[in-house]
């Protein structure tokens, strides 16, 4: 309370003076005039009384010195009555002792006469808002006309994607275009750069807080104008392989060979390496074979060669091809490949049908493919153990030589592509039920 009075005290005096120092300037004449002071004081009144705020203010005239009494509604008016007063000729000072009213009803009314006055002023407007108004929805629904169309979008567009993103800015375009002529006819086109500049802030800072959803947007367009994979192809990104299923604004849909969706983000796969492994219809097999480090190993590559050209799923041209590969620590291996039509043969099928039938070829020549082991020997024993290894290996190799491969080990299995058909026909089935929603078309541009 006190630190309140205090305060009071110290800003009554600044108040005073800024009432007072606003006076009237030039020379003081000798005569002193009642009649001149009467004079001075009925031009005040007048004066006064053309202004509005000043009904209560009272004028008094001694000797050229004018004080005025009373209260006003705002400060601003008490103001300009140190400015008015000095401007009438022969006023010598101004005592200025008029204060703000703190009546309700008197502060109250200018508000009301001001509201009254805005709401005419709204009826008086609302004719030209309405044609505004009417202009702009008729501009609107014209332009969502034209994007309605199917053509010439569908035929400008590389895919549906693109033309609908024609059409979206074409609404855009005509809705700007009926903005700004409603404002033309409400004479208020100013306001047009001052909302195109919020506006542009305000999808500016939507721009950063959505960065990731944009970049997906971006790199779904550029997907879908130059498409690397079609429907059912099967390929692999960033480490995740499967079937194509879709591609959609956001994500590229991929089905696992175990029956999982894969949804990866279109920005992922814009920016990420991309195998295809269903472009070209030739596709290779590898493995690896382990054989004993005695073995003839120009022999056993005949031998695993003419295996491989055998098998009626193998192409000849590519043709298949057996080295070696590397040495182990018991074992040197061998590495054999072979190309097959994907469209006829599953490669997952004919690679473990091809290691079965070379590996029975390879024993049935006798070719070894031992387990590794590992001995600890003392010199005593050496000489023994080198006997029993001899004995054993001999045995091994007699056994490989006589072994009864019965014919029906020799056939080869079946290698269709069963379980890829399988799964392109789950992948058909979905297409078909999110058909509207993919952006992969047979007829666009191959990368």
């Amino acid at each position: 309370m006190r630190l309140f009075l205090l305060l009071i005290t110290l800003l009554l005096p600044a108040v005073g003076l800024a009432q007072t120092n606003d006076q009237p300037a030039g020379e003081i004449s000798v005569e002193d005039s009642a009649v001149q002071d009467a004079a001075i004081a009925v031009r005040i009144r007048d004066i006064l009384g053309e202004l509005e705020g000043y009904e209560d203010v009272t004028v008094t005239v001694t000797s050229g010195i004018v004080t005025l009494r009373g209260t006003t509604l705002d400060s601003e008016r008490i103001a300009r009555l140190n400015a008015l007063t000095g401007r009438v000729k022969g006023v010598v000072a101004i005592e200025n002792e008029v204060t703000e009213t703190t009546d309700v009803v008197k502060r109250l009314n200018p508000a009301v006469e001001r509201f009254r006055a805005r709401m005419g002023q709204v009826i008086a407007f609302i004719p030209l808002a309405s044609v505004a108004l009417l202009a702009f929805i008729l501009i609107v629904l014209l332009g969502f006309f034209v994007a309605r169309l199917r053509q010439p979008w569908n035929r400008l567009a590389p895919n549906a994607f693109i033309a609908d993103i024609y059409r979206q800015i074409l609404r855009l375009a005509f809705m700007v275009a009926g903005l700004v002529v409603a404002l033309d006819i409400m004479g208020a086109s100013a306001l047009l750069s001052t909302i195109l500049g919020a506006a542009g802030i305000i999808g500016l800072a939507i721009g950063f807080a959505v960065k990731d959803t944009v970049e997906n947007f971006i790199a779904s367009i550029m997907l879908s104008i130059r498409q690397p994979f079609r429907p059912n192809d099967t390929i692999e990104i960033g480490g995740d392989t499967g079937k194509v299923i879709r591609l959609t604004s956001r994500a590229t849909i991929l089905l696992s060979f175990d029956g999982n969706h894969i949804r990866i983000p279109n920005a992922t796969v814009f920016k990420s390496r991309i195998v295809n492994f269903s472009r070209n219809d030739e596709r290779r097999f590898k493995f690896s074979l382990g054989l004993a480090p005695d073995t003839d190993f120009v022999d056993a590559q005949r031998i695993a060669l003419d295996k491989l050209q055998e098998l009626p799923f193998v192409l000849q041209a590519p043709a298949p091809a057996v080295w070696i590969d590397e040495i182990g620590d018991s074992t040197i291996s061998i590495t054999c490949t072979g190309w097959i039509e994907q469209h006829k043969s599953s490669l997952v099928a004919a690679r473990g049908e091809a290691i079965r039938l070379v590996k029975l070829a390879l024993e049935h020549a006798g070719v070894q493919m031992p387990e590794p082991t590992y001995r600890v020997l003392s010199p005593a024993l050496a000489k023994m153990a080198s006997g029993e290894e001899n004995a054993a290996s001999n045995t091994r190799e007699n056994i490989a030589r006589e072994a009864d491969i019965t014919a029906e080990s020799q056939v080869t299995m079946d290698v269709q592509p069963s379980t890829d058909a399988a799964l392109e026909q789950i992948v058909d089935a979905e297409r078909k039920v999110t058909e509207a929603d993919d952006l992969l078309r047979r007829e666009a541009p191959e990368e």
